[in-house]
This record gives C-alpha cells, sequence and structure tokens, in this order.
C-alpha cells in the first residue's frame, strides 16, 4: 500500500478492540513511509472535541497551512485558509470544504506521495468525518494513500464511506506468552497464567497490567484480586467503550461481571424489570461481550474488561448488584459471598453463612477462597470471640493455601480480637495449634516446635470436643511431622493419636503409618489396603484423603500405578486451591519419575515445584525439592551443582533436625561420589543413614543399598557390605525395585564362586527394566565382574546393555565407565565422542552459554543481558541437552564444536529414615 498499488486501493481501516495494537500499527506504517520519502500527515479522534466542527480536519491538515497558497485564487484557497483558523471554519458546507481539500492534496501529493494517518475515526467530528469520506472516496487519482483505523463495533458517519476494513486481532497464545515473558520474566506462574487468561492476547494489557500490580503480587507472595487492577491508560482504554453504553446496558454488565456463571436468564432476573436481556446488544455490537444464546451464556472479551466496568462502577452500584444477585443466587456459596459483598456493618447470620460455604469449598479445591471468605466473616462478626476464632481457621487454611508469611499476622489478629480468653483447651485452641504448627514445619522447618504444638493440639481436642474435621487436620500435620523428622518417637505419637482418636481419615492414615513402621500389619496387608483406599475415592473426595495414601505407595514403590489421581490433585489444587498440596504432589511424582528412569520428567517437576515453593514461602518443601535436583545433577555427571544444591539444604536442615531431608542430600552427595569414583566420600554419605549392621529401611535408606554396598565392597569393607546385603534380602517390606536393589546387592557383595549366579538371579526379577537407573548400574557391575573373570563375550553383552540405559539417562559417569569397560574387552572404537547436537541454540541461549563458560555467575549474565537470574537458570537447563552436556565445565569445550546457526532463532523474552541410626 506504501509502495505504490495495493489489493485494498488507496485506503484501509484497521478495526479491533480497545489496547489490541492498532495505534501501534500506525506508528510502524508511518515510520516507514517517512523512511520511503512520504509525506505522513497524522490526526486522532478524540472525544473531548468530536462537538467541535472540522477540529480533526485541522489536525490533520495544519503542517500543511503554508502551502494553501499552492492553490488557485479563489473559493478553494479562502476555504482552506478558514480550515487553518479553526475559528472561522464552523459556517463551513462541508462539500465545498471537501473540494478544497482534495485539490490541496493533489497539489501536496504532486511534489512527493502522502499517507493520511488517522486514528479512532469513531470519535472523529461531523465534519471532518463527511470530509475525509469524499476525501477517500477520490484517492485513486492523486498520489495520497490513506490508513485509519476504528474499535470494533463503534459506529460513526465515516462507517458510510465503506472503506476497506482489515481486522486487527489480538496475539495469540504463543506471541502473548513471549511478550509477557519479555517485560515479566519473573511472574509466579500462577500469575503468568491468570494475565494471560485475562488479557486474552490483548498487548495493552499484557504491558499494562503486570505494572499495576505490587511486587508481591507479581512474585504470587500476595493472591491477586478477583478483579485485577487496572493502570489509568488501561482504564482510559476501555472507559470510553464502556461509559457511552447506555444505562440498563452497563447495570446488566455489571451483573454480569459480579457473577460470571450466571446464566443469562439469571442475570435478567436480577435486573429486577430495570433492564432486559436485549439491553446487551449495544455490547454486543461494541465486541465487549459474546453471547452463546444455545448455552444461554455470556463471556468478555477481553475477559480483562470485567475489571474496567467494576473498577467504572461507585460503591453503591456495586453493592446494590450484590444484594439483588444474592436474592437470585441457588447456591449457598454465591449466596452467602453476595450477602457479605452487600453488607455495610457486622451480620453474624452473613458471617456464619459465609463460613459454613467455604468451608466445603475448601474440601474441593478452594482453599484461597477460603481463606479469603473466613477473613471477611471476621470482619463481619460482631462478637469477639467468633472473629478470633474465624481468623484462627483462616491461619490454618492460608498455612496450607499460602503465602505463609500471612499466617503469622491472621494469628496476632486473631489473638487482638479475643486477647482477653487464652484459646488453650478450647477448639480453637486445637485449631491454633495445628495453624502455627503446619505455619512452622513449612514455612520455617522447625518439626520440634510442630510437633510440641501438635502434642498439645492433641490434648485440648481431648478436653474441647474438637469436631473430628480439626482432628484429622492435626493428625494429617503429625504425619508430616513424622515423615520430615524421621525419629521413632514421632511416630510413636501418632500411633497412640489414632488409637485415641476415631478421625474420618483414619484408613489413609493408618495405612500410611503402617507403610512406613511396618508395624501391626504385613507387607502384603498393607498393599491390599492401600488398593482398596484408592479404589474407594471418589472423584471429588477432598485431596487431603489421598496424600497419605500416595505417600503410602510412594513408600511401597507403587505410586506408578496412582500416578493419574495424585496429578488430577495438582491440577484441581493449582489455581486457587493449597499449594502445600500442590507441592506435595510435584515431590510425589518427582520420585516415581525418578526412579522410574523419566529424569527429564523429574527435572520439569522441580522446576515447577521450585518456582511455587519460593512463590509462596515453603522453605520446607523448596529444600525437599532442591535434594530431588541434587539427584539428577549427581547422577548425570554435575558434581559441582550436586554439592552446591546439597551444600545449601544441608546448612538449612541440620540445625534444624530434618532427617529426611538430610537423608535425600545425602543419597545426591553419595551417587556423585560413585559417578566421580569417590568411594570413601560415598561410604561416608550412605553409612550416616545406615549404620554397619543395620540396613535402614525408610525413605530413602531402603533406595540406597546398592550405592552402600558397592561403596563399602570398593573401599575394602566387604565383610560389612555383606551385612548390609543380608539385612536387605530380610527386610520386611520389599517392593519389585527394593527387591532388584537388595539382589543387586548381594551379588556385588558376594563371592566369586556365588556372584554370577546372584547377578543372573538379580537382573531376571519379574519388572526388574521398570527401574532402569539400578538395572543398569548392576549390568555394569555383572559386565566388570565378567571382565575380571574373562568372560569377556558375556561381559560386552551385560556392559552395552548398561550403556545404552545410561546413554538414554544421560548419566554421563556411568556410560564412561561402561564404555572403558568395554574397551578392555577388546571391543575399539568406544571412546567417547561428542554427541550430536540436538537442536540449535538460539541467539539469546548462545549470549548466555557462552558468559557462563567465563565463569560467570547467573546473577551476573542476568545483570549484563537484562535478565532474572531464574530466567538464567532456565535457559542453561534448556540448552544443556541441546550441547548433550551435563555441568557448567562442559560448556567452553561444547561451544568449540559448534558454529554459529545462520538460521538461529531471535531471542526469546526474557520419609523417614527409620530406626535410630538416623542420627548422628
Amino acid at each position: 500500500m506504501l509502495a505504490g498499488r495495493s489489493p485494498t486501493g488507496p485506503c484501509l481501516l484497521l478495526r479491533g478492540e480497545p489496547g489490541v495494537g492498532k495505534t501501534a500499527l500506525l506508528d510502524a506504517a508511518a515510520a516507514r513511509a517517512e523512511a520511503a520519502g512520504l509525506r505522513v500527515l497524522r490526526a486522532s479522534g478524540a472525544q473531548s472535541e468530536a462537538e467541535v466542527s472540522f477540529s480533526a480536519l485541522h489536525q490533520l491538515l495544519y503542517p500543511l497551512r503554508e502551502r494553501g497558497d499552492r492553490l488557485a485564487a479563489g473559493d478553494q484557497r479562502e476555504v482552506v485558509s478558514q480550515v487553518f483558523d479553526l475559528a472561522q471554519a464552523g459556517s463551513l458546507d462541508a462539500l465545498v470544504v471537501s473540494t478544497a481539500v482534495l485539490a490541496l492534496l493533489g497539489e501536496v501529493g504532486a511534489e512527493r506521495r502522502v499517507l493520511l494517518v488517522v486514528d479512532d475515526v469513531q470519535w472523529l467530528d461531523r465534519a471532518s468525518a463527511k470530509v475525509l469520506g469524499f476525501v477517500a472516496r477520490r484517492l485513486a487519482d492523486i498520489p495520497v494513500v490513506l490508513l485509519a483505523t476504528a474499535r470494533t463495533g463503534a459506529a460513526s458517519v465515516f462507517d458510510a464511506v465503506r472503506l476497506p476494513e482489515q481486522d486487527v486481532a489480538p496475539l495469540d497464545e504463543e506471541a502473548a506468552a513471549t511478550l509477557l515473558d519479555t517485560r515479566q520474566p519473573d511472574l509466579a506462574p500462577s500469575v503468568r497464567r491468570r494475565l494471560l487468561e485475562e488479557a486474552a492476547g490483548n498487548p495493552l494489557a499484557l504491558r499494562e497490567v503486570p505494572v499495576a500490580l505490587t511486587d508481591r503480587q507479581r512474585r504470587g507472595q500476595d493472591s491477586l484480586a478477583a478483579f485485577l487492577p487496572l493502570s489509568g491508560r488501561l482504564e482510559a482504554a476501555f472507559a470510553s467503550a464502556i461509559e457511552h453504553l447506555p444505562a440498563p446496558t452497563r447495570h446488566l454488565l455489571l451483573l454480569a461481571t459480579l457473577q460470571p456463571d450466571a446464566s443469562l436468564a439469571a442475570i435478567r432476573t436480577a435486573a429486577q424489570g430495570n433492564a432486559d436481556v436485549d439491553d446487551l446488544d449495544p455490547a454486543r455490537k461494541a465486541g465487549m461481550i459474546v453471547s452463546d444464546p444455545a448455552a444461554s451464556r455470556m463471556s468478555f472479551r477481553p475477559p480483562l474488561i470485567r475489571s474496567a466496568i467494576v473498577q467504572l462502577s461507585s460503591p453503591a452500584e456495586r453493592r446494590g448488584a450484590h444484594h439483588t444477585l444474592a436474592e437470585v443466587a441457588n447456591e449457598p456459596r454465591s449466596r452467602a459471598w453476595h450477602l457479605a459483598e452487600a453488607a455495610t456493618g457486622p451480620d453474624e447470620t452473613v458471617a456464619c453463612a459465609l463460613e459454613q460455604a467455604f468451608l466445603a469449598e475448601f474440601r474441593r479445591g478452594g482453599a484461597s477462597a477460603a481463606v479469603t471468605a473466613l477473613v471477611r466473616a471476621a470482619e463481619l462478626s460482631p462478637q469477639s470471640a467468633d472473629r478470633s476464632r474465624r481468623l484462627i481457621e483462616a491461619a490454618y487454611l492460608a498455612s496450607s493455601a499460602g503465602p505463609l508469611d500471612q499466617v503469622p499476622q491472621l494469628l496476632a489478629d486473631a489473638r487482638k480480637a479475643d486477647d482477653a480468653r487464652s484459646v488453650s483447651g478450647t477448639r480453637s485452641g486445637s485449631v491454633f495449634a495445628a495453624a502455627t504448627a503446619v505455619y512452622l514445619l513449612n514455612a520455617e522447618g522447625d518439626v520440634d516446635g510442630a510437633y510440641r504444638l501438635l502434642t498439645r493440639g492433641l490434648d485440648d481436642a481431648d478436653t474441647a470436643g474438637t469436631t473430628s474435621k480439626w482432628i484429622d487436620d492435626l493428625l494429617s500435620a503429625l504425619l508430616f511431622v513424622c515423615m520430615y523428622a524421621a525419629r521413632p518417637e514421632f511416630w510413636d505419637l501418632l500411633r497412640d493419636a489414632l488409637a485415641r482418636f476415631d478421625p474420618h481419615l483414619a484408613t489413609p492414615l493408618r495405612l500410611c503409618y503402617e507403610a512406613f513402621t511396618h508395624r501391626d500389619r504385613t507387607p502384603a496387608t498393607v498393599c491390599e489396603g492401600l488398593a482398596r483406599a484408592f479404589a474407594a475415592l471418589s472423584t471429588d473426595v477432598a485431596s487431603q484423603w489421598l496424600i497419605p495414601l500416595a505417600f503410602a505407595a510412594v513408600r511401597l514403590d507403587a505410586l506408578s500405578d496412582y500416578r493419574h489421581l495424585v496429578r488430577r490433585m495438582i491440577e484441581q489444587e493449582r489455581d486457587g486451591g493449597a499449594v502445600a498440596l500442590v507441592l506435595t504432589g510435584l515431590v510425589l511424582l518427582n520420585l516415581d519419575s525418578y526412579h522410574h528412569g523419566q529424569w527429564d520428567e523429574a527435572e520439569a517437576l522441580t522446576r515447577e515445584g521450585l518456582d511455587l515453593a519460593a512463590a509462596y514461602g515453603y522453605h520446607l518443601l523448596k529444600a525437599d525439592l532442591r535434594t530431588k535436583s541434587a539427584l539428577v545433577a549427581a547422577a548425570r555427571g554435575d558434581a559441582d551443582l550436586a554439592r552446591a544444591l546439597t551444600d545449601e539444604v544441608m546448612t538449612w536442615t541440620t540445625p534444624r533436625g530434618i532427617g529426611l531431608t538430610q537423608a535425600f542430600a545425602r543419597r545426591a552427595r553419595a551417587i556423585a561420589a560413585l559417578g566421580q569414583r569417590d568411594y570413601e566420600e560415598a561410604y561416608a554419605q550412605t553409612s550416616w543413614i545406615s549404620q554397619p549392621s543395620i540396613t535402614g529401611t525408610g525413605i530413602p535408606a531402603r533406595w540406597m543399598v546398592l550405592d552402600l554396598v558397592e561403596a563399602a565392597v570398593r573401599t575394602g569393607r566387604v565383610e560389612e557390605a555383606r551385612v548390609h546385603a543380608a539385612a536387605a534380602q530380610q527386610a520386611g517390606v520389599r517392593s519389585s525395585h527394593t527387591a532388584l536393589i537388595a539382589a543387586g546387592a548381594a551379588a556385588l557383595a558376594a563371592n566369586d564362586d556365588q556372584a554370577g549366579m546372584l547377578f543372573e538371579a538379580a537382573l531376571s526379577r519379574p519388572d526388574a527394566e521398570r527401574w532402569p537407573w539400578e538395572h543398569a548400574r548392576i549390568h555394569l557391575a555383572y559386565g566388570q565382574w565378567l571382565r575380571r573373570t574373562r568372560d569377556t563375550t558375556r561381559a560386552r553383552l551385560h556392559l552395552r546393555a548398561a550403556i545404552e540405559t545410561f546413554d538414554r539417562l544421560r548419566a554421563q559417569p556411568w556410560t564412561q565407565r561402561a564404555r572403558n569397560e568395554l574397551r578392555a574387552t577388546g571391543v575399539a572404537g568406544t571412546a567417547t565422542r561428542p554427541e550430536t547436537r540436538t537442536a540449535a541454540l538460539t541467539v539469546q541461549e548462545r549470549q548466555i552459554a557462552e558468559l557462563a563458560a567465563t565463569g560467570l555467575t547467573n546473577k551476573q549474565i542476568g545483570e549484563r543481558l537484562f535478565l532474572s537470574h531464574r530466567t538464567v537458570g532456565a535457559h542453561l537447563h534448556r540448552l544443556y541437552p541441546k550441547l548433550g552436556i551435563t555441568s557448567r565445565a562442559a560448556l567452553r569445550d561444547a561451544l568449540d564444536t559448534i558454529t554459529p546457526d545462520k538460521n538461529d532463532q531471535a531471542p526469546q523474552p526474557a520419609s523417614p529414615i527409620e530406626g535410630s541410626h538416623a542420627q548422628q
């Protein structure tokens, strides 16, 4: 169009919703035109000048005020002069002005082509619109082109011209995500999802809404409001469209905004005769809503416009709308919330209804909403005791829903609300103990403090007649304390509490207790009970019923059969649910993925969990997830990363006595040491968990028998290795996984006259290949033994099997060891060769890789490239597989083997250890 002939002719009208980028396209076109030598004349419709005749024309042509004398003397020159002197233009005839303007543009265009740029034609004054319409129909004969914009559904006098139109659509999902990530790379995942959903590809919304949030909201530490705040620019973009709608239309839109799941019939009923659904037509024509007659529903486009509707309404209008919506609500939760929002003072009836409705919602994944509702119920409570109790219950739910730093304030407010009474010995005392204990555990890792509080809470429950719901919560919290503390006396308290009470959660809790302690029931009985309990779970069962069963399944290496249930729970709780349950589910899935050799998936689950844990303040689970990341790093040969991660974890967990997390950290250190053939270090780490005469059967000791036995054998402690191997063979709780580990350990520790038979027995166990890490290690150990006993033909078979699995896992040190062994059997050409690169690096990935190769930290790289350190880390994790490496140390060599691709992409935006041996 700018270069010459165009399919649309010399005119084009761009249509789109507010903020979609129409003006940005005009700016780009104007810049390109100027660069090509065209003269650019611009005007923009303005509501404030819509009644001033020829005001837009004056703005457009004013740069040509010195060119009026080019016209022939007479009426046209005089008319143009009056247009330039706007005060005299009001009485001019539009047709006379049109011919004069067309002549002026013809004269100017003869010197060089002209681009007319007119923004927001829906707000042009009537006189200017008529003139420009006249001119637009006659531009084919002069060197002038017109590019204009209008809002979707907005009417103007200019519409009669019927210019060729081009719709400017919102960004697609990928482009929207790129824009948001470039401008706001550090958004918490849940915040990022919410913004992408509400903006629906609107570029202005993607740029402006994050700016209107607080730093804590962007990081996910404070919850986002039901209606996102709008910047002044964004509010202005939507306001003009909303404020020009008829009053009945605005009223219906407010009702639909405050009750987004309501049917059109319900909205009409709530309007109480003041409006009808036909009054929505102006909003529909303006492109603000889309209605589905078949479903009798409507939706907003973009969804963010709901925030503008609320922000532009008065408090009285909102209270009135909530009141009418409460009258027609047919669901207790909705009615209670609308009544609470319409209330202007304390009201116990409303507070009670709100509390009951949202506590039920919490059990269905609405933890965040339940916290908000309980705080509002506390505000509406006339009695201080009720206010205190509701704040304590809100604090308990917040200890699971996060962010955790709001819990201390809620508890402090609860004490202030009822400072004349002590909560000890009351129902509130039990809830207070549970809330504080869960907070101390999740935020501070204070297992001892949590244990003391839960002991006191259970005593209060005995004397105060605490309801079964809160007994469930006390015992669920105690279960987590038992697992992370990894001390027998803690498990004894849980056993005694289960005997004292009869909670609804008795079966899941008892099964988990028995799976970890294998007391009272045989392993087979526990497995059978677990299968029945999982089968009995309904699709809408509370997530807290699933968690104890899932931990028991992990203990029995059976979680893969129930992964779909854990994943369903995560999806149910992810947005607005209990963050603690999401994180726990990610930890569980991570362990299952790791043990089944799905290490990339395990890494992805870890990254997702670490983002959530950091945003919401779950330091205990963050430490736990770091150990999982360290496990993969250790097995893949990045000993430096494994050491850094475990050093951080040990520094935090050791003074707190968090035995489980310490054990996982030591497991990662042991695997890293084995990969580096530092067997003394591996022995030191594994023997911390299992002393010489006792083989640990807890988590993770039961999975470390092979590590311990290999380290003991390699350091000359053969008899000790045999003691451990024998104990593992006799362990009470067995799965195909632990049976494979025990069988492999027995073969490693055996005399030469028994080893071959034992290796064969281990590798032929049912389901052995389901556990590829241990299976490949047994192949390697068997191949080494066969080579040493000079059976090289069979050795090669097992070494090649080991290499195949280690290659798939990208367990580089182990692959290299197996290759060396294979070469020692006389097979040539087995030296490690640089792996084929799986993909070209993007420009930004290469920049990051080159800076990292020089020794810069993630933070230093981020400062140079204006990225966050977490974004840098994410890029590094993605490019390692592309380069076929696992650590920073290998970056320089890897980069030297590739050359930049001319087609590189543009930069992308930016359980316990059981027994007393666990304590030293």
